[in-house]
């Protein structure tokens, strides 16, 4: 995930090939590396694309410890880190944002945090100013995944 010099690329595009969930976790650690506390991720693909899967491998990268599960049903889970906190946020089942969506979107954002946010829809205005890169899984047979990686500067 460098560039073909080796330097580290600011906003641009990647492209990359996954052939199974251990490599699509090896995709969200080397992501990890270059984020910082205050960016926000968009994942976006399928049910079962590996968006979850690479966000274990994001926050074992972090540091976190617990194991990292789909936050589908519960909208969001927090994940300790080496002095950050990750947010794993799943708004597959929220249609829009209410009032006390929007505080838990804040919740969830406040203080030193790394954010993952599946089916953004409904909350990607809110957050466009942290988005650091977006993330699209595809399937492509199997267990392979075309990722693409939007970066921003």
């Amino acid at each position: 995930m460098s560039g073909p010099d080796g330097s580290e690329p600011g906003a641009g595009h990647e492209q990359v090939a996954s052939d199974g969930p251990a490599a699509t976790e090896a995709l969200g650690a080397a992501l990890a590396a270059r984020l910082r506390p205050g960016d926000v991720v968009l994942l976006r693909g399928d049910l079962g694309a590996g968006k979850t899967t690479l966000v274990r491998g994001a926050a074992r990268a972090l540091g976190a410890a617990a194991p990292v599960t789909s936050p589908t049903f519960a909208l969001a889970h927090r994940y300790d880190a080496d002095g950050v906190r990750v947010a794993h946020l799943d708004l597959y089942r929220l249609a829009g944002l209410g009032e006390e969506d929007e505080e838990l979107l804040e919740d969830e954002l406040d203080g030193p945090v790394i954010a993952f946010v599946e089916w953004p829809g409904p909350v990607a205005a809110l957050v466009e100013p942290r988005v650091r890169v977006e993330v699209d899984l595809r399937h492509e047979g199997g267990d392979r995944r075309r990722i693409d990686l939007r970066w921003r500067s």
